[in-house]
Formats: C-alpha cells, structure tokens, sequence
C-alpha cells in the first residue's frame, strides 16, 4: 500500500510538471490498495504549430484541418478491466471525418516524430501495415467526425493496458482508418500499472 501511495504521488508531480506549457494541464495518478489498483490521467491543451514562439504539447501540422487555438482534451483510465481512453476536441474543421490513434513517442517539430501507433501485440516488421496487427482491437483508435461546429469525441475501451513507457501522444490523422497524413499531434503522459 506505501509502495502504491509513493508511485502515485510521484506520477502525480510528474503529471504536474509536465502540464505547465502554454496552457496545456495534466493531472493523474496511480492508486492502489483496496479493492483494485487504478492508473488515471487528464489532459488537455490549445494546439499550435510548431513554430510558435510559446510551445504546446498539442502541436497541430495543417492549420485549415486542425486550427491554431483549437482545442484537445484526452483521458486515460486503467484498471483490472482494462484501458479506456477519451478524446474530445473543439475548434476543428466542421464535418471533417479524422482518424485518431495513440502513438508510441511524444509530439515534435516533425509529424513523424511521434513514431508508429501503439500496438499491444507488436508488429514485427515497422512501419506496421499487415492488419493482423493495424486494426482497432490491438491498437486504439479515437476517430470521429466533427460536428456542424467543429466538437467531436471518441472513447475506446480495451481489456490490456499500455507497455511501461510505450505511448507517447495522440495523433489526428487526415482520413479514418489504420493510418494517413498526420495532421495534428498531443503528447499525453500515458502511464501503466506498476
């Protein structure tokens, strides 16, 4: 039970420190004792392009899809079930059909800094395109059309957790489906149980 209690007070200031910029906020923590250990994290951020002179975690690549100043929210919630994950955004194009996927690194200057998606089996062969392992059931996939005023969520449940260290961010893509043009990118400080 201390050991659970330290973990969480320590993912806690991890989560707060790394929530300090431009406006983006963190929040979470890992409980255990009890009834179930339990991994939580909230996070949201203004997206920006690259080069704004005050970084954002949320860092958006094409601003006619994702505007600058529109906004993320993602949640993560693990436990003995499982891992859900939420994505709600506001400000983006209206009507447009985005994919959305968790991905291995955190946002960068460059779309692709964010590596591949997550994959609970792991493909061998990078980057992943056999649908063996590209598919919503070992990956998770938020994606969602923006409605008239550009707001749109997505929630994805699975039965596993994420690898220690495994996920990174949340990427828009331009299309729905297993991958395409990266057009916005949020680093999330995804965790695990211990």
């Amino acid at each position: 039970m201390v050991a659970g209690m330290v973990a969480g007070a320590v993912a806690a200031a991890v989560l707060a420190a790394g929530g300090g910029v431009s406006g983006g906020t963190a929040s979470g923590g890992v409980a255990s004792g009890g009834a179930a250990d339990h991994y939580w994290v909230r996070a949201e951020a203004r997206f920006a392009p690259p080069t704004a002179l005050i970084p954002s975690p949320a860092v958006t690549y094409e601003q006619g899809l994702v505007p600058a100043a529109s906004w993320i929210r993602v949640e993560q919630h693990s436990d003995e079930r499982g891992t859900t994950v939420t994505a709600r955004v506001k400000g983006l194009k209206p009507g447009h059909a985005y994919g959305v996927h968790v991905h291995q690194k955190p946002c960068g200057a460059n779309p692709e800094a964010a590596g591949g998606h997550y994959q609970h089996r792991e493909d061998p062969v990078q980057p992943s395109k056999d649908p063996a392992y590209l598919n919503p059931g070992n990956e998770v996939w938020l994606d969602f059309t923006a409605g008239p005023d550009g707001a749109g969520s997505a929630s994805a449940h699975h039965r596993w957790g994420f690898r220690p260290g495994g996920a990174g961010s949340v990427v828009l893509h331009r299309e729905q489906g297993g991958a395409g043009d990266r057009v916005a990118c949020f680093t999330v400080p995804f965790g695990s149980l211990p």
